[in-house]
Parts: structure tokens; C-alpha cells; sequence
């Protein structure tokens, strides 16, 4: 089940106008939970429209939401976060959590974990 992250109303543009040529996706809208600069992602106050504008307006497969946390900041409030906003957006699907904070992903609902680094180790630099 292929899953890609989308966070720009241009970007949601661009593929609904490539739609007819694209394979079938499972979309997964972005949040930078953290309002990182250095991190795309929607903001969270943006979220609801974003989504409501993918799914309703240009009629893409939005099945969730995903979200990468600060590096320091406690995971489980970033999740609480997403799980709000997938709610309230009419989402049911969470990618959050990698290899050292997947456990408390699953514990706020998590659907999809990334824990590459547990499973394959660290990568080279």
C-alpha cells in the first residue's frame, strides 16, 4: 500500500491536474507539528482546510496524516496533536513514530511506524 505525504495547496494542484496519468495513490498530508522552518509539512492550524480542500474540492485519496517531531520535544504531544487533527478532519490513518518513539505512537493510534534504523541499524555518514 503505497503512501506519498503532501503539504502545498500547489502541489495538491499540480497532481490533481496530473491525476488521469498517475497510478492510484494513498495520500498522506504533512504536518509539521513543530512549526519547524527546516521541515516542510502544512501547518496544524492549516490542516482541516488543507485536507477538506485535497479530498472535497480536487477529490484526492487523502487516507491520513503524518508527522515527524522536533528532536528533543516529547514525541507523545505531537502525536496527541496529529490524532486531533486527523479526527476532526475525518481521517482515520496516523504514520507517526520512528524506531525510538514508535511505542508511544502506537499507545496515541498510530497506523504506520517508520523504524528503519531498528530494524537495518544506523545509517553511514
Amino acid at each position: 500500500m503505497p503512501s506519498h505525504s503532501l503539504d502545498r495547496e500547489k502541489l495538491a494542484d499540480a497532481l490533481k491536474r496530473s491525476w488521469q496519468k498517475a497510478r492510484p495513490l494513498e495520500l498522506f498530508v504533512e504536518v509539521n507539528t513543530g512549526d519547524e522552518a527546516q521541515k516542510s509539512g502544512i501547518a496544524p492550524k492549516d490542516t482541516v482546510a488543507f485536507v477538506r480542500h485535497c479530498r472535497d474540492t480536487l477529490e484526492l485519496p487523502v487516507v491520513g496524516l503524518m508527522c515527524i517531531p522536533p528532536l528533543g520535544d516529547q514525541a507523545a504531544l505531537h502525536f496527541a496533536l496529529l490524532k486531533k487533527l486527523a479526527r476532526e478532519s475525518g481521517l482515520s490513518l496516523l504514520s507517526m513514530g520512528m524506531s525510538e518513539d514508535f511505542e508511544t505512537a502506537i499507545r496515541f493510534g498510530a497506523t504506520h511506524v517508520r523504524i528503519g534504523t531498528a530494524i537495518f541499524g544506523e545509517r553511514n555518514k
